[in-house]
C-alpha cells in the first residue's frame, strides 16, 4: 500500500489544550449559545499501510514520508488539499444499516405536508411500476394526517388492490391499507404482541395502524419473509455507497438480527472478505414476556460477540427498546402528554433487569432506547442493578435518544459512565411541531438538551438513527450547531440556547462516537497509529460559517488508507 502525503490543508486535531475548561455562558438569556471550544489544526498528514503515520507541519510531514519511503522502498503519493478541511471519518453511532438501504428505495414522505400529497406520491409510485406486488413508503409525519389518526381507509381510497406499507418517520409504527392487513392475516382475533398495539375501532376492527412491537412482529417481519437475498444485497450496497459519499466511515447497527447478519456475511464475500466500511453491531433483544426466552436472546449475542467476526463487523452488545416515541405518544413519560395520553414501557424494570445483568456479566455493551423521562429512569436503574450485582469493572453502556430527560439525568449518567447517545437531526425544526405540541412548552424548552451532558461530564455521542432521519453527517452537524432545520432553513430555531459549538459538534460525531462504540483507541481522530479513516470537505465551515454544513459536500472519503469516494 502506498505512502500518501496530504499537505496544504486544515487537518482537524480537536480542541486546543485547556479550552474545554473555559467558563460557561449565562444560558438563561434566550438565544445565547455557549462559546465554542477552540479548534486545533495541522497542515499535513501522512498515511502508510492504512494507518496514520504522522500529523504536523508540512515540512515535518514531508520528512516523515520520505524517511518511511526510504525504509520500505515505497513511492510517496502527494495530495494537495488546496486548503480544505480534513476531518476524521464520521462515526454514525446509532443506525439501522440494512433498513436505511431499503428505505432509500422507498417512496419518501417526510416532506409530504398533507394527506393529499401522501396519496399523490403513492399513486405515482403505482403508476411508475404497475407490476409491483406492494408499495412501500417511509417517513410520513403524524401531523400531515387529519387528526393525527391514519387509517387504512385513507389509503384504500386510492390504492385498494395491492398491499401498502408506510413506515412512520420515527420507525416505531407502520400505517397499512386493508390489503396489507389481509396479507398479514390480521383480523379481530389477532392478539396484540407484548409492548405493541394493533389499533382497533369501536367495532374491534384493525384501523390500519400498527404501533411499536406490532409494527415489527407483523409488518416488518412479514416484509422480511417476502423479501429475497438479492434485494437485501442491493439495499446494503446502496447504503454503503450513500454513507461513504457522506463521509461516514464507521456505523453502529442498533438492532442486528438474523436477516441483517446474513446480509452482512454475503457483503463481506462480495467485497473480498472485508466490508467497505466499519460496522459495529448490537443484537436486538425483544421483550417476549418470558424471562428464559429473553435471556436466550442475550445468549445468542454472547455467542456472536465471543466468536469474533470477520473483518469489518463486530458484535459489541445488545439493544433493548424500553419505550416508543413522543410523536406516536408511545414514549413513557412521568407525566402524560398534553392530549392526556401516556404509554407503559415495553420493558418494565422487572423484565429488563435480568437481561441487563446477564449481558453486563458477559461484558457485552448495553444500549437502551429510552426517549421519555420515565423510560430513561428505568434504563438508569437497570444499569445501576448491573453494577450492584456484577461489581465494579470497566464498562461503557449507553442510553439512546434521551429526547426528554428529567433534570439531573445528565449527572446520573456521568456518575455511572453511561454514554448519552443522541441525534441532532431528530430536532430538525421542520419535524418538531407535533413533538413540541405533545410535550408542551415547558418540557419542550429542555428537549434534546445536549449542553447538560457536556456540563455534567457525561460522554455525548452524536448519530442519526437513520432511516428515521437522513443519514448524512453534515446536516446533522448543522442542526447541532444551529438548532435550525436542514430541511427548511427558513424556519426559526428550536431552543437555540441548547446548540453546541462547531468544534464540540465535530468531536461528538467523531471522537466521542468512536469512544462510545469501543473504537476510541483506533478511530475517531487523526492521530499517529489510528486507522486512516478521514473525510475532506469541499467547504470549511470554520471559515465560511455554519450554513456551509447544510450546503456543502464531501470531496473525498478514505477508509483504512483506501480512497472509497471522490467527488
Amino acid at each position: 500500500m502506498a505512502i500518501t502525503l496530504f499537505h496544504n490543508g486544515q487537518v482537524f486535531l480537536g480542541e486546543q489544550e485547556g479550552e474545554a475548561d473555559r467558563s460557561r455562558p449565562d444560558r438563561s438569556r434566550p438565544g445565547h449559545a455557549r462559546p465554542d471550544r477552540e479548534p486545533a489544526f495541522a497542515e499535513a498528514l501522512v498515511v502508510d499501510a492504512g494507518t496514520i503515520l504522522f500529523v504536523g507541519t508540512a515540512t515535518e510531514a514531508s520528512t516523515a514520508a520520505e524517511e518511511r519511503a526510504a525504509e520500505t522502498g515505497t513511492a510517496v503519493t502527494e495530495v494537495d488539499l488546496e486548503g480544505r478541511l480534513v476531518l476524521p471519518g464520521f462515526v454514525d453511532g446509532h443506525a439501522h444499516i440494512l433498513g436505511t438501504g431499503e428505505a432509500l428505495a422507498r417512496v419518501p414522505l417526510t416532506d409530504a405536508g398533507d394527506l393529499d400529497e401522501i396519496r399523490s406520491r403513492l399513486v405515482a409510485a403505482r403508476e411508475a411500476d404497475p407490476q409491483a406486488p406492494r408499495i412501500l413508503g417511509r417517513g410520513w409525519l403524524f401531523d400531515a394526517v387529519p387528526g393525527n389518526a391514519p387509517t387504512a381507509a385513507m389509503i384504500d381510497e386510492v390504492i385498494p388492490d395491492i398491499p401498502v406499507y408506510l413506515d412512520a418517520n420515527d420507525y416505531h409504527s407502520c400505517w397499512v391499507n386493508s390489503a396489507a392487513l389481509a396479507e398479514m392475516g390480521i383480523d379481530r382475533e389477532t392478539p396484540d404482541p407484548v409492548g405493541g398495539e394493533i389499533e382497533r375501532d369501536a367495532n374491534g376492527d384493525a384501523t390500519g395502524m400498527l404501533y411499536e412491537t406490532a409494527a415489527g412482529e407483523f409488518a416488518w417481519n412479514h416484509l422480511d419473509e417476502v423479501s429475497d437475498e438479492a434485494s437485501e444485497d442491493d439495499a446494503l450496497e446502496r447504503v454503503f455507497t450513500a454513507y461513504l459519499e457522506a463521509g461516514v466511515t464507521t456505523a453502529v447497527d442498533m438492532g442486528l438480527g438474523e436477516v441483517d447478519l446474513a446480509a452482512f456475511a454475503r457483503a463481506r464475500e462480495r467485497h473480498g472478505g472485508e466490508l467497505p466500511m466499519n460496522v459495529i453491531a448490537h443484537w436486538r433483544v425483544n421483550n417476549t414476556g418470558d424471562r428464559s426466552r429473553n435471556l436466550a436472546q442475550v445468549d445468542r449475542a454472547i455467542d456472536l460477540a465471543r466468536a469474533g467476526m470477520p473483518s469489518g463487523l463486530r458484535v459489541a452488545g445488545i439493544k433493548c427498546i424500553i419505550d416508543g416515541t413522543i410523536d406516536a405518544c408511545t414514549a413513557t413519560m412521568s407525566e402524560p402528554f398534553t392530549n392526556g395520553r401516556n404509554a407503559d414501557p415495553i420493558w418494565p424494570l422487572a423484565d429488563l433487569e435480568p437481561v441487563v445483568v446477564a449481558a453486563d456479566a458477559a461484558d457485552l455493551q448495553i444500549a437502551l432506547h429510552a426517549i421519555g423521562d420515565e423510560a430513561i429512569d428505568i434504563a438508569i436503574r437497570a444499569l445501576e442493578s448491573a453494577v450492584r450485582v456484577n461489581g465494579e469493572k470497566p464498562r461503557r453502556h449507553r442510553i439512546e435518544h434521551l429526547e426528554y430527560a428529567a433534570p439531573g439525568t445528565a449527572e446520573r449518567l456521568a456518575a455511572l459512565g453511561i454514554t448519552a447517545s443522541m441525534q441532532p437531526v431528530h430536532t430538525d425544526a421542520a419535524i418538531r411541531d407535533n413533538w413540541t405540541e405533545l410535550v408542551g412548552p415547558e418540557r419542550a424548552r429542555r428537549g434534546f438538551a445536549w449542553p447538560e451532558y457536556e456540563d455534567a461530564g457525561a460522554l455525548l455521542a452524536f448519530s442519526t438513527d437513520t432511516p428515521t432521519a437522513p443519514h448524512e453527517a453534515l446536516p446533522n452537524l448543522y442542526i447541532a450547531t444551529t438548532r435550525k432545520s436542514a430541511l427548511d432553513p427558513s424556519l426559526a430555531a428550536n431552543e437555540p440556547e441548547l446548540a453546541v459549538g462547531l468544534t464540540a459538534a465535530i468531536l461528538h460525531a467523531t471522537r466521542d462516537a468512536a469512544i462510545a462504540s469501543g473504537e476510541g483507541e483506533r478511530r475517531g481522530a487523526l492521530r499517529p497509529g489510528f486507522a486512516a479513516d478521514l473525510t475532506v470537505l469541499d467547504a470549511d465551515p470554520f471559515v465560511l460559517g455554519l450554513d456551509s454544513l447544510r450546503e456543502g459536500t464531501v470531496r473525498m472519503t478514505m477508509v483504512a488508507g483506501q480512497v472509497v469516494h471522490r467527488h
